[in-house]
């Protein structure tokens, strides 16, 4: 007589998985939200008015108005309009890192103001604002990864409001126009 011996109770068999997934860099200043930017070019301005000094005599504003003044240096006020901007970076590329160019310089057409005296801080310090140079491409900062719904350090999900300044100064008369680019890159 022939035993067989028992079947067994367990089979194994391999499968093997391959996941490709695509690198993505989603990067807002202003309006709009993923997938698509807003329509419009983000606009700051700051408006800078000057004041004589009051002494002896508090000058009366107009044109052409006479005014008894003491030779004292003029104070400067700067209003800025539209100077905080929200601001957006979504990614799974790994680090990112964002730096402002100077495109076009703050310029009247006869004069000139660095573009440096524009300043920016974020509301987050995971989503930091790099400085704008004087002229030229400036140094990079680095988003802090992670966020607000992601999954892990490895995706980053961040989310701030840029504050725009213009430093105070003795500018020429004028309305200046200039241009930044701000850049988002992965490696």
């Amino acid at each position: 007589m022939t035993t067989i011996g028992a079947l067994p109770r367990t089979a194994a068999v391999d499968l093997k998985f391959q996941l490709s997934i695509d690198k993505f860099l989603f990067f807002r200043i202003g309006d709009g939200a993923l997938p698509n930017v807003g329509g419009t070019t983000p606009a700051v301005s700051f408006n800078v008015s000057a004041a004589i000094p009051a002494q002896p005599t508090t000058p009366v504003s107009g044109s052409n108005t006479g005014v008894n003044w003491s030779g004292g240096a003029p104070s400067f006020t700067v209003t800025p309009s539209g100077n905080v901007l929200p601001v957006e970076v979504r990614s799974n590329g790994g680090q990112v890192s964002l730096r402002a160019a100077v495109t076009t310089p703050l310029t009247s057409g006869s004069a000139t103001i660095p573009m440096s005296d524009v300043g920016v801080t974020s509301s987050d310090a995971a989503l930091p604002a790099p400085a704008i140079p004087a002229t030229g491409t400036g140094t990079a900062v680095n988003v802090t990864g992670g966020g607000s719904g992601a999954y892990n350090s490895l995706v980053t999900l961040r989310s701030a409001n840029w504050t725009f300044s213009l430093a105070s100064g003795n500018y020429a008369a004028g309305v200046y126009n200039g241009q930044v680019t701000f850049t988002a890159s992965t490696p």
